[in-house]
């Protein structure tokens, strides 16, 4: 009788009632560790040194600003390393404001994941792969006698037919893997990401030593012709490529509920996911520049795949090959651990009545948070089909670092306060960098790109009627 209790400990579940099953916890460090490099391996590695390079600045400064780029990444993790202490709970961010600024602040913060942050990036990834698929089997375009047909000469949504249909295809299957259980979605992730890492390493070593060194050098150490603010701006606008390449380390937090031992373990996997992710980066990039010239680089289109022109220069057309796959793989990884973590938000914001209520909902069965992964399926596919998402993902970066201060004030916060006791690496110094590093960016962004600025704010400030709503209901 006792060993049946401890074999099915889901007897003693109230199954009736969707919200009251818990979910469970099957995340170890190492998947952990996987998830976080998962997430923020996409495609931002392989194509934006082109954008960077056209900047005009040399090869130290785009060098630095992947270094920089990533050792403000890191202090990020530290603070979410920090405020983990604050629960074991999923939700991540969204908790920790919660816990240090009430519910206001923190449903603003879910409200702009949904609308922005998390939605546009599961509809980008998706893009990006279909387009990577696209590149090595044309895809058929079923709809294309209606591509011209339009909303307001804005969206097009049968424009790419083929591709947004297998965009929408790929988010659909891999809801459905993630839909089954924690423990499918995380194995797909492990895999791909091993994948990715190994593929990463593979061109870092033939650029560095492989290359043709007879070509004359790639670095350009003039920027004589570019006065200091405008190098100053330049330099803040390659670092915005950047951290589109590093976003989403801090995801991991989303899933602390899954999460064995989360106190320990979710600090030590997103502080090591981090660095490894920081030091391919920074390695890729510098073989990307020690391969084609920065005038070269700066002159690859905006359809094109700076990686696959490197890889191309090494390999030749085998080469091209590689990095489409290699990207595919990279951008499948990256949808399925967004798809995989940001439901868990939500799914905690309905716990707390700041969200549609069956996103509370737990599977009896897989226990997994569902309805909120087909919530996330669906405005993600919607968001494919209109083609705005390029459009919100230009104000992830702005939408992220925006709160990325109010996460370090609360740290500062609850440290002041005494809710947080244990030690925390670089407190005080590393959140008052953290805030005034992103003022700086945010203050550069808006000068920069006001529109979309004022776009990102007005989506983030569109949540406020849906907060009392929810409330009131």
């Amino acid at each position: 009788m006792q060993s049946s209790i401890v074999m099915n400990p889901d007897k003693k579940l109230d199954l009736s009632d969707k919200t009251k099953i818990p979910l469970k916890r099957v995340l170890g460090l190492t998947t952990s560790m996987l998830l976080v490099a998962g997430i923020m391996i996409g495609s931002g590695v392989f194509k934006k040194i082109a954008p960077m390079a056209a900047s005009g600045l040399n090869q130290n400064y785009l060098l630095a600003a992947w270094i920089i780029a990533g050792i403000i990444t890191m202090f990020g993790a530290f603070i979410i390393a920090g405020l983990s202490n604050l629960t074991t709970e999923s939700g991540g961010q969204y908790e920790y404001l919660r816990i240090s600024f009430g519910e206001f602040i923190s449903f603003l913060f879910g409200w702009t994941a949904f609308t922005i942050i998390g939605s546009a990036s599961v509809a980008a990834l998706a893009f990006i792969f279909s387009q990577s698929v696209n590149s090595l089997i044309p895809l058929y375009n079923p709809f294309d006698n209606l591509k011209n047909i339009s909303i307001d000469k804005f969206v097009f949504p049968f424009e790419s037919s083929g591709v947004k249909i297998l965009s929408i295809a790929a988010i659909i299957i891999l809801t459905w893997i993630n839909y089954r259980g924690t423990k499918k979605g995380a194995t797909l992730n492990n895999f791909l990401t091993w994948i990715k890492v190994g593929g990463i390493l593979m061109l870092i070593t033939l650029g560095l030593f492989f290359s043709n060194h007879s070509q004359e050098p790639a670095i350009n150490t003039s920027v004589n012709h570019l006065s200091q603010t405008t190098i100053y701006s330049a330099f803040f606008g390659v670092m915005l490529s950047a951290f589109w390449a590093y976003d989403g380390w801090a995801d991991l937090a989303y899933v602390t509920g899954e999460i064995k031992n989360p106190k320990r373990n979710l600090p030590v996997a997103i502080i090591t996911g981090v660095g490894l992710v920081m030091t391919m980066y920074v390695l890729a990039n510098y073989a990307y520049m020690k391969t084609i010239p920065l005038d070269q680089l700066a002159s690859i289109g905006e359809n094109d795949i700076a990686a696959s022109a490197v890889a191309k220069k090494i390999l030749g057309n085998a080469g091209t090959v590689f990095i489409s796959i290699l990207i595919m793989i990279s951008t499948l990884g990256a949808l399925n651990a967004i798809i995989f973590s940001y439901p868990r938000l939500y799914y905690k914001m309905a716990q707390e009545k700041s969200f549609f209520k069956k996103a509370a909902n737990v599977h009896p069965v897989f226990r997994t948070p569902y309805i909120a992964l087909i919530y996330v399926m669906l405005w993600s596919s919607i968001l494919v089909l209109s083609g705005t998402f390029d459009i919100l993902t230009d104000m992830i970066i702005f939408a992220g670092f925006f709160f990325y201060v109010l996460l370090a004030w609360a740290l500062i916060k609850m440290k002041r306060n005494g809710t947080i006791t244990a030690k925390v690496i670089g407190y005080p110094v590393v959140p008052v960098i953290i805030i005034l590093f992103a003022m700086a960016l945010l203050i550069n962004t808006i000068i920069i790109q006001p529109i979309q600025t004022v776009i990102g704010i007005g989506l983030m400030l569109s949540g406020v009627p849906f907060y009392y709503y929810f409330k009131r209901q």
